[in-house]
């Protein structure tokens, strides 16, 4: 073979796919203790943080009012269409890494390293500005005495820093992280005890609203808001004034104010991602991780809703009170010590939140070192606990001088982007590996292997004549492509979805900065509009007409294409309504980040070693034709209920 050019072999590298095909999926360093309920109550508590006290009576006050439950409703799909692309490859690839190892093993690995440092910066500032949320509400509870005492002695002028040095919050984390580090298993206790607090508490909240509230604070007509305007604003009569509380009934301020209302919601739904990062550390991870996604979705929904039902039955949305709603409508309705028992269930809900935003750091720095693209010495796992030790506190301490100094504020929304990345590049891998061809013959009864080996000469005939004509594209296979996956329609699917990415993008784009000329029926805008939604429609009916490949594994996203093409829809959207500033910001991280890939990573790359003849070649996917184990009948079939082979081209 011709070795293949400088920028040519570059480009491979950046590629080059994850081979877990001669890993055991039970070989791990780490402690495999976690059991599903575990994992149900970790993804409850990373998802159902203090929000719930909050977000409730800021939303329902501002864009929805009553109809917030639909608004949660609708937030709630959105995030089980991502949840569902996770639980797939939780059941595909039960390693450790979440989002970072799907992406490495489907898309290459320059979108995996993207894909892991972004998630390392959102879990890093999550668990700040949690910790910094956890200090202020125990401050709150003081009287505001501690804020007061370091604003005095300790306070900081400078533009980008907190007003004061948050000592109480870095303690809560380096606490945290001790705990982590000392085992997997005590982490799981501690957090179900604080989320079954939290949830008695929540039960509490919903049953307290459905016996003191009142069906009629969802029927408040607009005459009455019109007058309850014209008192606010002192006028003498209420004719001629539009009332600045919406026109009453159910959904105040329209559908939009509830699809509004939505947007903000669904990151109410964000963090049951770490649940798919517990891969190696769960017993039957393939059940297991599934399971535990979704379960833990129906809970946080169900929360969610009964919370906002009850808040805006017990007192009218328009009373609601934004920072504290709850303690407010308790002594709205007369049950005014209710109020404590609310800020138990608040701290709890911050300290499983907190437990959560940490617990997946060190998980996936640990799988990045473990392939080379970060340090080593962050791999390391220390051998009484089994947990990923210098990952651990290493992260802890980011996170705690973070916490220490810096005001969160405007760092909070580059959250946003590192996990709206995440949801998209899984939803895409869910797309692009369904659609890959298999070279592995499954197992079949005895009774069956008469009726196996004709059907496999039979496909194997039809394969042999698609691999013919498969340098030769024709339009028609578009439409009536091969009944088995190929080289060529795997292909044909990678380039559809790379076209359903930028036709997302451009629709995001339009929807967001061109809102205006769509409402004014600017002809070019209305044109440019249905020709995006027209390409979108048919992009997904044309993913839609080619074959997928029929190995079953133990839970696999239902209406392919379409779910996950309406998760990318969903989480590109959001991400194109993020200010210029976060994107600015963003861009530095990335810069950084960069840095280290192209400087230490691409070089010490364990698939570049892997799949390296010698120093000057790198294989297209990398660790393909690793010599290993893989030839065991044991172990292939092991590995074949997983993931799809792919054909190793090497330069």
């Amino acid at each position: 073979m011709l070795p293949c050019g400088p920028a040519l072999t570059f480009i491979r590298c950046l590629v080059r796919k994850k081979n877990i095909g001669g890993e055991s999926l039970e070989d791990t360093k780490l402690c495999r203790c976690l059991s599903t309920l575990d994992l149900i109550a970790l993804g409850v508590g990373s998802t159902l943080g203090a929000g719930v006290y909050v977000l409730a009576g800021e939303v329902a006050k501002s864009n929805s009012g009553p109809s917030i439950v639909v608004s949660f409703l609708i937030a709630a799909l959105a995030s089980v269409m991502a949840g569902l692309c996770y639980a797939e490859f939780g059941a595909r690839v039960p390693k450790t890494g979440s989002a970072y190892l799907y992406t490495y093993v489907t898309v290459g690995e320059l979108w995996a390293f993207i894909t892991g440092w972004n998630l390392v910066l959102s879990y890093i500032i999550g668990t700040s500005s949690v910790a910094r949320a956890w200090s202020g509400t125990f401050d709150e509870l003081l009287g505001k005495q501690i804020g007061r005492f370091f604003s005095a002695y300790f306070k900081m002028n400078y533009s980008g820093l907190a007003e004061y040095p948050d000592f109480f919050a870095v303690f809560l984390i380096l606490l945290l992280s001790g705990l982590l580090s000392f085992g997997v298993k005590e982490s799981a206790w501690v957090n179900k005890i604080f989320t079954a607090i939290n949830i008695l508490v929540l039960l509490f909240v919903m049953i307290s609203g459905f016996v003191k509230g009142e069906i009629d604070n969802w029927k408040i007509s607009e005459e009455y808001l019109r007058n309850r305007t014209a008192v606010t604003e002192n006028r003498s009569s209420y004719e001629n004034v539009t009332s600045i509380y919406g026109s009453g009934g159910f959904m105040p301020y329209g559908f939009t104010g509830t699809l509004a209302g939505a947007a903000t919601c669904f990151y109410a739904f964000v963090g049951f991602d770490c649940i798919a990062t517990t891969g190696e550390e769960v017993k039957n991870p393939q059940k297991a991780i599934p399971i535990g996604i979704v379960v833990s979705l129906l809970v946080c929904f169900t929360a969610y809703f009964g919370v906002s039902a009850a808040l805006t039955l017990m007192m009218p949305y328009y009373l609601l009170d934004e920072k504290s709603p709850l303690p407010v409508a308790f002594e709205y309705v007369g049950w005014g010590p209710a109020k404590y028992l609310v800020a138990v269930g608040s701290l709890c809900a911050l300290s499983t939140s907190l437990l959560g935003s940490i617990f997946p750091i060190p998980r996936v720095i640990y799988a990045m070192a473990k392939d080379g693209l970060l340090f080593k010495c962050l791999a390391q796992i220390n051998s009484k606990t089994k947990t990923p030790l210098v990952a651990t506190l290493s992260s802890g301490a980011v996170a705690a001088v973070m916490a220490f100094l810096f005001d969160l504020k405007a760092l909070v929304d580059m959250m946003s982007i590192g996990t709206l990345l995440a949801y998209s590049l899984v939803a895409t891998c869910v797309l692009i590996l369904r659609y890959q061809p298999t070279y592995e013959e499954p197992k079949y009864p005895p009774e069956k292997a008469a009726l196996a080996a004709a059907e496999r000469e039979s496909a194997e005939s039809e394969s042999q004549i698609n691999m013919i004509e498969e340098n030769r594209f024709r339009p028609q296979a578009l439409i009536n492509p091969s009944s088995l996956p190929t080289e060529q329609t795997a292909a044909i699917v990678n380039f559809l979805v790379g076209l359903l990415a930028c036709l997302i993008c451009g629709l995001s784009v339009l929807i967001t900065y061109g809102i205006h000329f769509i409402v004014d029926l600017e002809p070019w805008s209305i044109g440019l509009l249905a020709l995006l939604v027209i390409s979108f429609i048919v992009t997904i009916l044309l993913i839609q007409r080619q074959p997928q490949n029929q190995q079953k594994v133990a839970f696999m996203v239902p209406l392919l294409p379409f779910l996950p093409s309406f998760s990318i829809l969903v989480n590109i959207y959001l991400m194109v309504q993020l200010s210029g500033e976060t994107w600015m910001r963003f861009s530095f991280w990335m810069l950084f980040g960069f840095l280290i890939y192209f400087t230490y990573g691409i070089r010490h790359s364990v698939e570049g070693h892997r799949g390296d003849g010698d120093d000057d070649s790198c294989s297209e996917n990398s660790g393909m034709q690793e010599k290993n184990p893989v030839d065991d009948p044991e172990n292939a079939n092991e590995r074949d209920q997983f993931l799809p082979h792919e054909k190793t081209s090497e330069c």
